[in-house]
């Protein structure tokens, strides 16, 4: 096979001429475009368009895919992403007609199953959150945080109180300042102690009439539940202020600790995350949050809420903060979360987490006497091990790691992420890994480490591109093909 038939772009492998499908020509009298538009909104250039048969164009984008890494193909322990198989059995029943031929703009009476889903799934939500509450509107976990965010700050509008500080952990997403700031809020950094949980004393200190809302996740980017949370809770609350917490990180205690029953206000949810709807390459995401009652009337418009005649979709709510999202969010995700939930049940999803802790706890075992792993012996559903002494002794970093890794198969784990933790690897193996994975993939890291320092640097060594500057790909990108 031509090498460039699987390597080149569309651009590249056009032949002039070709074509998918010839069609005769029109027999019916047109006017032309001259004559039904001004000619100012005429281009006297071709298109330049690929041209293309059928078979060039399956060929290539099929090729194509198989360069990809994918959850089908790879094991993913990309900390903090939750990358867990997306069970084919959700992708059956979402492609069901009723379900997946149902437009948005459909009157409310001719798709009372689909309200009545996610209507249940709002209700859902809220139970395995232990609050009241829920929009599924936004549309991935960012949009989320600001969503409750801007929640948040209609609801002290509505007291007449001007607060403007959110307090922020240190090893918090970093979406969470940035929600923080877009929603107006000045954004105050809580530090952590030596156990890499909330400092107590610099958060006391920072406490103030001003506090709107203190944002979380427990357990954190560390992999590490902080037992404060009560406390902490307490504190805000007596403050006036509330609590967000970041449910990026749910898949550790679903079913084992609700975070309303733990002080929680508003949270988001991952519905791509925990209850496994495919995602990645920036989407298709779904961040539902939940909130406390006092808080339900500034939700996003509108609610699906059930009447004496049925479900319907509930626009009035005038201290709503409108809608945050085209037609009611990304309900393909959504139908998977639900898939997911009830096939699993409330025992499942404990099991869940459970099997999740099991196996994060298990490649921490395998690990913890080979790379440094700053913050204990114990973790939830994630770790953070350090290269920190590999790049003293040996110049080898996290980025040479997570590079070779790609020659085995693996994805990278999440590198230099908590900032807290330098020369990190975030690693979250999932609950739907086998103990064979997680044990050939603790040999491979452990061969890595022992491997020469230059010959890492040019990893991978097996792949079309090896280092792309991804700082200039970032800052310059090439969104169009020029010849």
């Amino acid at each position: 096979m031509d090498k460039s038939q699987s390597t080149g772009l569309l651009f590249e492998i056009s032949h002039k001429g070709r074509r998918c499908h010839l069609l005769p020509d029109c027999d019916v009298p047109t006017k032309t475009s001259a004559e039904l538009l001004d000619k100012k909104y005429l281009s006297n250039d071709p298109t330049h368009l690929p041209e293309m048969a059928e078979i060039d164009i399956v060929r290539h984008f099929v090729n194509l895919s198989t360069k990809n890494m994918a959850i089908d193909c790879n094991f993913y322990p990309l900390g903090s992403c939750t990358m867990k198989y997306n069970p084919k059995r959700h992708e059956r029943l979402g492609a069901l007609s009723g379900l997946a031929h149902v437009h948005p703009l459909q009157d409310d009476q001719t798709c009372q199953g689909m309200l009545e889903i996610l209507w249940e799934m709002q209700n859902y939500l809220a139970e395995i959150a232990g609050l009241d509450g829920v929009s599924l509107q936004p549309a991935a976990g960012a949009q989320g945080e600001l969503t409750a965010l801007l929640v948040a700050a209609a609801y002290f509008r509505d007291k007449k109180e001007k607060r403007t500080k959110v307090l922020i952990p240190d090893s918090a997403h970093g979406t969470n300042p940035a929600s923080a700031a877009i929603a107006g809020f000045d954004t105050i950094t809580i530090k952590s102690n030596a156990r890499g949980r909330v400092d107590m004393d610099d958060l006391i200190s920072k406490i103030d009439s001003q506090t709107a809302v203190f944002m979380i996740t427990n357990p954190n980017t560390l992999g590490l539940f902080d037992e404060q949370i009560v406390q902490i809770t307490d504190l805000i609350h007596k403050a006036g202020g509330l609590v967000y917490l970041d449910g990026a990180n749910m898949n550790a205690i679903l079913g084992i600790t609700r975070p309303g029953d733990f002080g929680a206000d508003m949270m988001h949810y991952n519905v791509h995350k925990t209850f496994t709807g495919p995602h990645g390459a920036g989407g298709p995401g779904s961040g539902p949050i939940a909130v406390r009652k006092q808080l339900i009337p500034f939700l996003p418009a509108p609610l699906i809420i059930k009447t004496n005649e049925g479900f319907k979709l509930d626009y009035d709510r005038p201290k709503s903060i409108g809608r945050v999202r085209s037609f009611f969010g990304n309900v393909g995700i959504l139908l998977r979360g639900y898939f997911y939930i009830r096939t699993l049940g409330p025992d499942g999803l404990k099991q869940v987490s459970q099997n999740a802790v099991l196996n994060a706890n298990y490649l921490l075992s395998l690990l913890k006497d080979s790379f440094d792993v700053p913050h204990g012996d114990r973790c939830m559903h994630e770790f953070v091990a350090s290269a920190r002494t590999l790049r003293r002794d040996k110049k080898i970093s996290a980025m040479d790691i997570g590079k070779r890794l790609l020659d085995f198969g693996y994805h990278a784990p999440t590198v230099y992420f908590p900032l807290v933790v330098s020369e990190a690897m975030m690693m979250e193996p999932t609950e739907t890994e086998s103990k064979e994975t997680l044990d050939h993939f603790a040999q491979t890291l452990i061969k890595i480490r022992d491997e020469d320092a230059e010959f890492l640097h040019g990893a991978p060594h097996t792949l079309d591109i090896s280092r792309p500057d991804e700082v200039k790909a970032a800052k310059e990108p090439m969104l169009r093909w020029k010849k």
